[in-house]
């Protein structure tokens, strides 16, 4: 039996929040994931978290976690997970992604795993993001479903 690899392997990251393959940056996005549900199911929060979910039906901007408005079929609010290196990167697409309007976003979140810091932007703040984690459209902290 031959159990060689092929000569090109396919990459594990895909450009335009696709899929990032670090076992660290898959736990924050089941922390958060796993988190919130929780706060969907008993009605604490209208809107279902869901991982790595297109935003449209094809070829369509893959955030790491969304919250989804299941009666408007609407994504609300979008987070991404990224090491230094990807932050400014993600604050621009979560910012293009919002003021783009395509797909009825709030509120986005850029989650830095390496400094442990968290970017916000809302519609509407003209292109200027703050440092926090607390949504002011589910009235929580973001930051409190991560864990060491």
């Amino acid at each position: 039996m031959n159990y060689s690899l092929p000569h090109s392997q396919p990459s594990l990251v895909q450009e335009d929040m696709g899929t990032n393959a670090p076992v660290i940056h898959q736990r924050i996005i089941a922390q958060l994931t796993t988190g919130l549900y929780p706060q969907f199911r008993s009605g604490a929060i209208p809107y279902e978290p869901l991982p790595e979910m297109m935003l449209g039906e094809y070829s369509s901007p893959t955030p790491d976690v969304i919250l989804y408005d299941n009666a408007l079929d609407q994504t609300r609010i979008i987070i991404e997970v990224c090491h230094t290196r990807g932050v400014k990167d993600d604050i621009q697409k979560v910012i293009r992604l919002i003021d783009g309007e395509l797909y009825g976003i709030q509120e986005g979140f850029v989650y830095d795993y390496k400094t442990r810091h968290w970017f916000r932007y809302r519609l509407g703040d003209g292109s200027l993001t703050s440092e926090s984690s607390f949504s002011d459209i589910l009235q929580l902290d973001l930051n409190q479903f991560l864990y060491p």
